[in-house]
């Protein structure tokens, strides 16, 4: 079994691409939102990234991990893994 992981998106987002290109190299299956210009998916997304509206904001088991920066700085804390794994 693996981890439930969540990725909002905007589809031309740089840090979107980013985020998606370390989850890809690491084959974990996540679902994604791509909210282009969906406001009320954006305020959606913003209630469970506790007021977060920048893109992307990512979810493993529902919790809320953050942006692209925050994912990476999970993988050189070498914390990332041992989120994913279930």
């Amino acid at each position: 079994m693996s981890a439930n992981v969540e990725i909002y998106t905007w589809s031309t987002c740089p840090f979107c691409i980013r985020a998606k290109a370390l989850l890809d190299k690491k084959q974990v299956n996540y679902h994604e939102y791509t909210i282009d210009g969906n406001e009320i998916e954006r305020e959606r997304m913003a209630q469970r990234a506790n007021g977060g509206r920048t893109l992307p904001q990512i979810f493993i088991n529902n919790q809320h991990i953050g942006g692209c920066d925050d994912l990476y700085e999970l993988e050189t804390e070498e914390k990332l893994d041992k989120l994913l794994a279930v």
